[in-house]
């Protein structure tokens, strides 16, 4: 009989492998009071299980290959780090020793509701971070439960070779030592697509399924599990005929894969001869990597938001220019595109008041509304990019601009960024370009004015689908109505792309429209001739350029344009596709 398991496609990729649990679950909390003359020795317990899991977690880290970017040991020290943070250090003591609870229950109401902030939070990154305190909790859980004896996270160094790791939850240190191990795929019942363990699966090219629920209980050692990274899917006790047409699907896909591979070299060109620039999208360094592997053309978008996610207080200039200048160096004189801070205020950082209650943390004060309203960290960030752009070509991303006047006060800073630089004669590029994200359909019909100010555009798909149509995809109940084929979604990305052609600076177009090579030849018809997408999907979306005729694309885009609803575009895109 056939199991199936369905959760979050968290890492693209087909595999086929024995299952392996990695499984060292505590016992769940129960609740319950101490006496008075017990709340020392409880307080003494959590202080053990909190020290233990701090020296755990550095054991983890000096295992870890040095052959791995260190942005895995960032990960973990980020765990480390929230160890130390009063959330989790002195607020459970203070529950013991005020409300005499025991040591467990009084760390798992601290992380209840710190899980709740985290899942009122409408960024979907920040939100993501919830798996991160869960992560941790359940570390300092595990280690009570063992009398606050630590390991040396040496576990997940015993999965066999080619093995489908099932584990509770994924975190970062684990997946750089099963990659490292030679593990075929992971099966989490817990996180997501946008948590550090899932971006560092993607990066490092291990097919991953998360949220994938009972499947420590379900799934047994040795048996034969089938992972499907592209949809989320985990099949096990698959019967001849299913494992035969699996493995026929997964040579396919690695023949397809070695093909796309042969055209690192090749341009991205139309049959018709319309030049294409593909870029990638990179937040670590297996991403650089990655990039110049499948020959993309410079980075276009550096995602910047890990640097700041979940601190106390913003990273400093020097941290900050380290890290770009590190990107810069990687992909030796190609573009590097990197966009400023684009995080909400929601708890972020500690030296931003959090939004007031009942308010739209996505429609307040988040991107570059909040670097503006927090000048200081912002030229701070401004000056760490012009450094970073002495070390190879530079752009500056601005997201979210919505108005001229914001504008203006990021180019007053930009310019007071350079005037500071030169009096302290460090090396920087005086034309440094700078450009927009449009991503907010006012910015989008505005667009004309933006470019007669700027270097270059670049249109966030994901975020102007969300805001024309006012649908929140995090949303199950309506995300069946983000829709990118909308008409206005369509006629938006055709105004800017016009408007970037009047005042004659590029317009390139990322997000999950980029990335899906069905909408490539119809963004070609709008006249998109720059896409940034991850490393990942570059080769497919490469292959349909270079299939593509722009003259047959622009026809059909037309026609598409003016479809009365969403099926008829639809119908329209496969017969264009079908060319």
């Amino acid at each position: 009989m056939v199991l199936a398991l369905h959760g979050s496609a968290a890492s693209p990729g087909l595999a086929i492998g024995p299952a392996w649990r990695l499984d060292r679950p505590a016992p769940a909390p129960r609740e319950r009071r101490v006496p008075p003359e017990a709340v020392p020795r409880e307080v003494a317990r959590l202080r053990a299980a909190l020290r233990a899991a701090a020296a755990e977690i550095e054991a983890l880290r000096r295992r870890l290959p040095a052959s791995l970017p260190g942005e895995v040991g960032a990960f973990l020290e980020t765990h480390r780090l929230m160890l130390a943070d009063p959330a989790l250090a002195r607020a459970p003591l203070e529950r013991i020793r005020r409300e005499r609870w025991a040591a467990e229950w009084a760390l798992e109401l601290e992380r209840r509701a710190l899980a709740a902030a985290f899942e009122a939070l409408e960024d979907p990154y920040l939100r993501a971070r919830r798996v991160d305190v869960e992560q941790v909790v359940a570390r300092v859980q595990r280690l009570l439960a063992e009398g606050g004896r630590g390991g040396t996270g040496a576990e997940e160094a015993e999965a066999p070779r080619g093995a489908v790791v099932v584990c509770a939850d994924l975190d970062p240190g684990t997946v750089a030592l099963l990659a490292d191990r030679g593990a075929t795929a992971v099966v989490a019942e817990g996180g997501g697509p946008l948590s550090h363990g899932a971006i560092l699966a993607r990066s490092l090219g291990l097919p991953c399924v998360m949220g994938a629920r009972g499947a420590l209980a379900l799934l047994r050692d040795g048996e034969t599990l089938i992972v499907d990274g592209h949809v989320g899917a985990v099949l096990a006790g698959a019967d001849r005929r299913l494992l035969a047409g699996a493995r026929r699907r997964r040579r396919g896909e690695h023949r397809a894969r070695s093909a796309l591979r042969r055209l690192k070299g090749e341009p991205a060109r139309t049959r018709d001869g319309l030049e294409v620039v593909l870029r990638a999208n990179v937040e670590l360094a297996p991403d650089v990597q990655a990039a110049r592997r499948v020959g993309a053309a410079g980075v276009g978008l550096y995602r910047t938001e890990f640097l700041f996610a979940g601190r106390e207080t913003p990273p400093s200039e020097e941290e900050q220019y380290r890290a770009y200048a590190r990107m810069v160096r990687a992909m030796r004189g190609l573009p590097v595109t990197i966009r400023t801070l684009d995080l909400g205020a929601d708890k972020t950082l500690g030296t931003v008041p959090a939004p007031p209650p009942g308010t739209s943390p996505a429609l307040g004060l988040r991107a570059v509304r909040l670097c503006l309203r927090e000048p200081a960290m912002f030229l701070a960030q401004i000056r760490a990019i012009l450094r970073a752009s002495a070390h190879g070509p530079v752009r500056l991303l601005v997201p979210m601009l919505a108005s001229v006047r914001e504008l203006e006060q990021v180019l007053a800073l930009v310019a007071r960024a350079k005037s500071e630089l030169a009096r302290e004669g460090r090396r920087f590029d005086p034309h440094l370009p700078v450009g927009a994200m449009i991503e907010v359909p006012g910015a989008a019909l505005a667009a004309g004015r933006f470019a007669r100010r700027l270097d270059f555009l670049a249109i966030g798909s994901n975020d102007l689908v969300q805001y024309t149509l006012a649908v929140d995809r995090a949303d199950e109940r309506v995300a069946h109505l983000y829709d990118p084929l909308h008409p206005a979604v369509l006629q938006l990305v055709r105004a800017v792309v016009h408007a970037g052609r009047r005042a004659g600076v590029p317009v390139s177009l990322c997000g999950e429209m980029a990335a899906d090579p069905r909408y490539t030849r119809l963004l070609l018809g709008l006249g998109v001739t720059e896409l940034s997408v991850h490393p990942l999907f570059l080769p497919e979306v490469k292959a349909a350029v270079r299939s593509a005729r722009a003259a047959d694309a622009v026809r059909l885009a037309r026609r598409i344009l003016a479809a009365p609803d969403t099926e008829a575009a639809e119908r329209l895109l496969e017969r264009l596709n079908a060319l």
